[in-house]
């Protein structure tokens, strides 16, 4: 674990320019879109397996501190569709932050049928593939969902693996464990590689002047 200083109230000065020191996040941000998802999720009396459409929005956020800690990140909202259908399939915001001191990449996902996600991992400024990760009970990297998730589909982990491609496209596969009611163990999985159709917009501070 890194020392911090003895002293935590005192902030940090870091660059303000987002954009230029996202380190391995970098790749992300903008506005993409993916058309190749693929999900695979619990259902009965067999998993069910679904193609999907997928937009995620990645914009710079200006420098965060906690104390002497600061990060670098990303505000995220994904909209996932089924090819050819406007209902929403998966909808989730959150954060990618970076932590260049450290290495520690932080992602933090919510969802609007109940459940919240911390998860994290460590990369190096030029990685060109990542993951970070979640376990349920946890208090630095945890999962926390509603009492009918909690009791049907009880998530015991989650972890999702990140590749910057040589194509302007990234990649990314997540496999949550469930423990599904009645039926045990599963494997949630879901994959898609992501197009650029956007850029990025500087961060508030640095668009400011």
């Amino acid at each position: 674990m890194h020392e911090y200083p003895a002293d935590i109230f005192t902030e940090s000065d870091p660059d303000t320019n987002t954009l230029a020191n996202l380190g391995p996040l970098k790749g992300m941000a903008g506005v993409w879109e993916g058309t190749k998802g693929f999900d695979v999720n619990p259902f009965f009396p067999a998993e069910r397996r679904q193609v999907y459409v997928e937009r995620i929005d990645l914009q710079p956020i200006d420098p965060q501190s906690n104390g002497p800690q600061f990060f670098y990140g990303l505000r995220y909202h994904t909209h996932i569709v089924k090819p050819g259908e406007t209902e929403t399939y998966h909808d989730q915001v959150g954060y990618w932050l970076w932590e260049p001191v450290t290495g520690l990449i932080t992602h933090t996902l919510t969802i609007p049928r109940g459940q919240v996600v911390l998860a994290h991992g460590y990369a190096t400024a030029d990685a060109r593939t990542f993951d970070v990760s979640a376990v349920r009970g946890s208090t630095v990297n945890g999962i926390c969902s509603t009492p009918f998730l909690e009791e049907a589909f009880r998530t015991e982990s989650f972890r999702i693996e990140v590749t910057i491609n040589p194509d302007d496209t990234w990649s990314y596969f997540e496999d949550t464990v469930l423990v599904v009611k009645g039926q045990g163990e599963f494997h949630h999985t879901d994959r898609n590689t992501l197009t650029r159709v956007g850029a990025p917009k500087p961060n508030p501070i640095t668009a400011a002047g």
